[in-house]
C-alpha cells in the first residue's frame, strides 16, 4: 500500500506543478514590475482615496505606458478606472466572459476580496486591437472608501 501511494505521489507531481503554474505568470521582470506598480498605486489610493484615481489617467506616465495601465474597481464590481478603454467605466461587468469562458471581472474581484492580492489570467484585446490576447493582471485590495481594488496587467507574448 505504501509503495502504491508513493508511485501515485510521484506520478501526480507534474500535474501539481502544472496546476500551480497557472496561478501566476511565469516569473519575469515584467511580472515583478506589474506587482510593484500595483502595490505603489494601492498605497496612493489608500492614502488619498478615490480622488487618487485621476493621477493614473495620464498616457506615457508610469501608470499607463504602452499596453500597461492601472485600473480600479468599486466594491460592487463597477469599473472606476480603465484609461485604455474609458467607455467601460461606470458599469459593472459581472458574468462577462472572455473567449475561453472565464468571468474575468468576477475573478479579479474575488481574488482581491479573498486573497488580498493575486494574479488572474484571461483573454482581452490589447488597446487598439479587436482580437483577444492572453493577459495576466495583478490586483490588490485597497481600503479607500468606494474602491475595492487596483490592478494592472500585461500581455506575455
Amino acid at each position: 500500500m505504501l509503495r502504491r501511494t508513493l508511485i501515485f505521489a510521484v506520478l501526480s507531481m507534474p500535474f501539481s506543478r502544472a496546476a500551480f503554474a497557472q496561478e501566476q505568470p511565469p516569473s519575469s521582470a515584467e511580472a515583478k514590475r506589474i506587482e510593484a506598480l500595483v502595490n505603489k498605486a494601492a498605497a496612493i489610493v489608500d492614502a488619498k482615496g478615490k480622488a487618487a484615481l485621476s493621477e493614473f489617467r495620464e498616457r506615457g506616465s508610469e501608470w499607463w505606458s504602452g499596453d500597461v495601465y492601472v485600473f480600479a474597481y468599486a466594491p460592487d464590481g463597477t469599473v472606476l478606472l480603465n484609461p485604455a478603454f474609458p467607455a467601460r467605466e461606470g458599469r459593472a461587468y459581472h458574468g462577462e466572459k472572455d473567449k475561453k469562458g472565464k468571468s474575468f471581472h468576477d475573478e479579479l474581484l474575488k481574488t482581491a476580496q479573498t486573497n488580498g492580492s493575486g494574479w488572474v489570467d484571461y483573454w482581452l484585446p490589447k488597446p487598439g486591437q479587436t482580437e483577444p490576447s492572453h493577459k495576466w493582471s495583478y490586483v490588490k485590495a485597497v481600503k479607500a472608501e468606494g474602491v475595492a481594488l487596483v490592478g494592472a496587467g500585461f500581455f506575455p507574448e
